[in-house]
């Protein structure tokens, strides 16, 4: 059910949709009607017709006889979701190495902490928000708006694989080391060394998902 905030109605909607589609919670192929989800949500038809709109700009639904049907990341999206992020991410840990503020870096390792803290209570759910907590501080650390806004939606697009990832206990477990290392790093002010291992935990995390996903 959405709740009324200052926040647009029509943009309530288009986020909680378009979390439930890439959580998995709709999965690839099922029909939404604007009747279902009116019910659903318990909003008018109008918002829900606004968020439709935008999510098929986003290419995540698209058109279909009853309804829209939805796309979600396909195996192509996110191969290709993961070369951008390869060839842009180290930069940004780069550029943040040299241009972070202790406050940012606080709330990094803060995230790496309560990671640590949700992996001992074998917690998957809260691994990964802060996993997006750690990621996108990064991406705001390098001080370039336009890395953050290129690399921020991307590491949002594969919430349902970056959920399944740290449901693995023996990835979680690497992946929250891969976070201490580059932490370190970037406390170091080591802008090569931050630039290595965050690519090398990406590269880690893709050929895991990619395993999964065979």
């Amino acid at each position: 059910m959405i709740e009324h905030k200052t926040v647009s109605l029509a943009d309530q909607v288009f986020e909680h949709l378009e979390t439930d589609i890439l959580s998995g919670k709709y999965s690839k192929g099922e029909t939404l009607t604007e009747s279902k989800l009116s019910l659903e949500l318990g909003v008018s038809r109008t918002p829900i017709r606004e968020a439709l709109r935008r999510l098929e700009q986003e290419h995540l639904i698209e058109e279909a006889p009853k309804g829209v049907v939805v796309v979600g990341i396909t195996e192509k999206d996110l191969d290709d979701i993961f070369t951008v992020r390869l060839k842009l991410e180290g930069q940004a840990a780069a550029m943040a190495a040299q241009n972070y503020t202790d406050e940012q870096l606080a709330t990094v390792r803060e995230a790496l902490e309560f990671q640590e803290f949700y992996l001992d209570k074998n917690d998957p759910d809260r691994i990964k928000s802060m996993d997006s907590r750690f990621h996108e501080t990064i991406y705001k650390m390098s001080g370039s708006t336009v890395l953050y806004d290129v690399l921020e939606p991307l590491h949002k697009k594969i919430l349902k694989y970056r959920r399944a990832s740290v449901s693995n206990t023996s990835r979680a477990e690497a992946s929250v080391a891969e976070h201490r290392a580059i932490y370190e790093a970037l406390a170091a002010r080591d802008s090569e060394l931050a630039s290595k291992l965050i690519v090398e935990h990406l590269n880690n995390a893709y050929h895991h998902i990619c395993k999964k996903e065979n």
